[in-house]
């Protein structure tokens, strides 16, 4: 009897294991650079948004582990033979997270509201693709003349105002993303509130604490749950990318989206395949205020552009995790051909040294008529550094350079709201693989994003161009004759192409690195 109250006690606590092991909470704890200023796809203009929203939400298209396209909300999509109209049959099991089904009118509702003026939204011109979309979005058309149609719950239609090559790439950015109409209606703009939010994605908002962490739950009413492995996933901030290593190592991290440059050499000899660099479809560049007295002039913008010596900062501040950029669209792109490099890109550093000094003589300055400038960047040691080392590149410039620093929130509401500043960081990480997304950023009527203030008709009027050129080559032509210009005007200084560089945990597995450095995290799973 003994015996058998013993065997029978074993085969309880086995189960009571068996049940524990499989009821184990699976987390991930994600290093995201910053706290989100807005979790409305509709506001959004950030990555570190956009890895958030990508969680909590999917458009009509997704992507993969590798970051490829996939079907979303639609489980196909034809082309109009004039490539003018999308049609694309929704899937009959997505629903948001409180049940509802998510229907084609929710994408009518969604694209009509991020083309409404009342929104608000700085990134609503990436969008303009759709017919009357721009006209909607400058207040000339009524958001019910938006080229949308839903021709029944389960068909939406798309209507464009030219053939568009990337434009089924661009349906998986945050732009794209839906928001439950019932929910905005009710709440306004506290739909984003996590008491608030109905999602149709992999994961729910269940907290949102600033400066502590964005925390995200499993949506048992995701078509694909029962793929979806992770339980709960946080978000934190990690401007400080130094202490961000330190937690990752300490095992408070399960991986973080990018590392200190400073210690490059030592996370390769200690972390090994835990430290990744990748090719990445970006440029690091700083903003110049054309409307400052000082920058207005071409010749002083051209002048702080050849002091930088580009090869220094990729290779000494950025440990080669970046690549010397001298064109604003980076090389490689789709549907382009060779950038417009600057013409200096060849001379040697001396060379282009003393040519600077020349064409600040010819501005009235130089070290004998010293001017002052002020850089702003968001945190980051990586930043810093880099502005300390243009801050030293111009000096003999006769150029006196203050830094500001503030984080990164601030810093692009900064931008955004056009406040006063001289020269400001930023950085550029395509969206999609094709040169518009990056020329399209200095339109003059680009608010969101045209941080130098630039206006300059002949460029307007080539991107107008190339939107309504079909054949791929000749819209690639016009493209590189507004980048010529660019290169020209420089509104903004290019200097690195972006490498990504991401911690990730030999405890994780489903990370693909990729050129758009999209990590969704319905795709990846923790081990103990």
């Amino acid at each position: 009897m003994f015996k058998s109250m013993r065997v029978t006690a074993l085969a309880a606590a086995l189960m009571a294991a068996t049940t524990l092991a499989a009821s184990a909470e699976m987390v991930y704890h994600r290093g995201n650079t910053a706290d989100p200023e807005t979790l409305d796809q509709h506001k959004t203009s950030t990555v570190y948004e956009a890895h958030i929203l990508r969680d909590l939400y999917e458009g009509l298209v997704a992507y993969s582990a590798a970051g490829k396209i996939i079907p979303g909300v639609a489980k196909d999509w034809t082309v109009s033979d004039d490539g003018k109209l999308y049609t694309f049959n929704l899937r009959d099991d997505a629903k948001w997270s409180n049940g509802d089904p998510v229907v084609a009118g929710d994408f009518v509702y969604s694209l009509r509201r991020i083309m409404n003026p009342e929104t608000g939204a700085k990134y609503a011109n990436v969008l303009y693709p759709i017919m009357n979309a721009e006209a909607v979005n400058k207040g000339e058309k009524k958001p019910e003349e938006l080229g949308v149609t839903a021709v029944d719950d389960h068909t939406l239609e798309i209507a464009m105002e030219a053939p568009t090559p990337y434009f089924i790439d661009l349906l998986a950015h945050q732009t794209g993303l839906p928001v439950h109409p019932a929910s905005v209606e009710k709440h306004g703009t506290d739909f984003v509130k996590p008491e608030n939010m109905v999602t149709n994605g992999a994961y729910t908002l269940a907290e949102f604490i600033p400066n502590a962490h964005v925390k995200a739950v499993k949506n048992p009413n995701f078509h694909d749950a029962a793929d979806v492995k992770i339980d709960t996933v946080f978000y934190y901030p990690t401007e400080d990318r130094g202490a961000a290593l330190r937690r990752f190592q300490a095992g408070e991290l399960d991986t973080n989206d990018d590392a200190p440059t400073e210690q490059v050499a030592f996370m390769r000899e200690n972390l090994g395949s835990q430290f990744h660099v990748a090719p990445y479809l970006g440029t690091y560049y700083y903003a110049l205020n054309h409307e400052d007295e000082v920058l207005k002039n071409p010749d002083v913008r051209q002048a702080l552009s050849m002091a930088i010596d580009r090869e220094f900062l990729a290779d000494e501040i950025w440990g080669s995790t970046m690549v010397a950029g001298y064109s604003f669209v980076p090389p490689g792109i789709g549907n382009y051909g060779e950038p417009a490099f600057a013409d200096y890109k060849d001379m040697s550093q001396l060379d282009r040294e003393d040519k600077a000094l020349e064409l600040l003589k010819k501005a009235g300055y130089g070290p004998d008529h010293p001017f002052e400038l002020t850089i702003n960047y968001n945190t980051s040691e990586n930043h810093k550094n880099t502005a300390v080392a243009i801050a030293d590149m111009w000096k003999p410039l006769g150029v006196n350079v203050n830094l500001i620093n503030t984080d990164t929130k601030t810093h692009y509401a900064m931008l955004r709201d056009r406040q006063d500043f001289d020269v400001a960081r930023a950085g550029w990480i395509g969206d999609y693989s094709d040169p518009q997304n990056f020329l399209f950023m200095v339109e003059s009527d680009n608010d969101g994003f045209n941080y130098a203030r630039y206006n300059n008709p002949e460029y307007d009027a080539l991107m107008d161009e190339a939107a309504v050129t079909v054949d791929l080559e000749k819209r690639a032509e016009v493209l590189k004759k507004a980048e010529e210009i660019f290169m020209r005007d420089l509104p903004f200084i290019p200097m690195m192409y972006y490498g990504s560089m991401n911690l990730v945990s030999d405890k994780v597995a489903g990370y693909e690195d990729n050129l758009l450095n999209v990590h969704p995290t319905r795709w990846m799973s923790i081990s103990e």
